[in-house]
């Protein structure tokens, strides 16, 4: 590959070519509408700096094989401006070898905070509420998830996307909750702590994931989904701690899970029919938007002011102000 300066994802610059090791996030193999058809290549690049989608053109029978999903690559290729979007153009691309000396974890993103101390945070925050049956459901709800919630993601790619990011979207979420029970005391503590840490506790069991990058959903995830799994959950939860399933704690919790999205067409089953379902709902909204905002602008260079277009913002790019 000739001489070129090695680029990180969030250095491309529409026009330049660039050169750079990166790892393959997402992988598939697609066909022109030219005639005859020919196959192509749809890649994700990434590294820890962000991640760009790539074009691999005439792709051959031993490319569609060589570049899956978690390969690491050297690349060299062109970013050009499609759409409004930085995307780029393959021009040459092979597999790392050992004399290159990168690893795998090199290009992992990861949440800011451990997360073994965010999991403690959720630990001491599970132990800190006060109703012995909303407590021990929340308890049964972490304990079957066990260690996973060390490392899974929150979303496939919408926000918190990468090792961790579940945890420290909670973690956050629980400061917000937080402020607002002090703000509002009218708000139950233990509702809003619960169904905080409950809302996405079955996202690790929706997607398949390897070191926080989503490779596809699980049957489980395509046939029940995360909101209807942890529902499911907190009754099972009852049943096994011998409480009533239909008491007005069990309900209120499977309510807070059930309505968290809000509506219909974003997954909700029910709306927010509760005081504390509403704080849920706005508590995610907002952590779950702000940290999309703070991924973008983590991702473009120092000199720019605008993101991309930021998919769960109605498609909007953001301005960074610069004073």
């Amino acid at each position: 590959m000739k001489d070129l300066v090695m680029t990180n994802v969030r250095d491309l610059r529409d026009g330049e070519e660039f050169v750079g090791f990166y790892l393959i996030k997402e992988s598939e193999v697609k066909q022109t509408n030219t005639t005859p058809p020919k196959d192509f290549m749809n890649l994700t690049l990434s590294d820890s700096t962000g991640a760009v989608a790539a074009k691999l053109w005439d792709a051959s029978e031993s490319d569609k094989v060589s570049y899956p999903a978690m390969t690491l690559v050297k690349v060299q290729g062109a970013a050009q401006l499609y759409r409004d979007k930085l995307q780029v153009k393959i021009v040459r691309i092979r597999k790392t070898t050992e004399a290159d000396g990168v690893s795998l974890t090199e290009f992992i993103r990861s949440a800011p905070v451990e997360p073994s101390e965010l999991l403690a945070t959720v630990q001491a925050t599970t132990d800190s509420i006060t109703d012995n049956d909303i407590r021990a459901v929340v308890q049964y709800c972490l304990d079957k998830i066990g260690d996973r919630l060390l490392h899974a993601p929150a979303a496939k790619s919408h926000h918190h996307a990468y090792y961790a990011g579940l945890v420290y979207h909670i973690v956050r979420m629980l400061e917000i909750g937080a402020f607002l029970c002090k703000q509002r005391p009218f708000l139950n503590a233990d509702l809003i702590k619960a169904g905080i840490i409950l809302h996405d506790i079955a996202k690790p069991v929706e997607m398949v994931s390897e070191l926080g990058i989503v490779s596809d959903y699980s049957t489980q995830g395509k046939l029940i989904g995360h909101i209807s799994q942890a529902s499911l959950w907190i009754t099972e939860a009852a049943l096994q701690l011998g409480m009533n399933p239909d008491s007005e704690r069990i309900m209120a919790l499977q309510h807070l899970v059930l309505s968290h999205h809000n509506l219909g067409e974003w997954g909700s089953p029910v709306q927010p029919q509760l005081a504390e379902a509403v704080a849920l709902h706005h508590i995610d909204s907002m952590d779950a938007k702000l940290q999309m905002i703070e991924d973008a602008f983590a991702t473009i260079p120092d000199d720019e002011s605008w993101t991309a277009p930021i998919r769960g913002l109605e498609n909007k790019a953001i301005y960074r102000l610069n004073f």
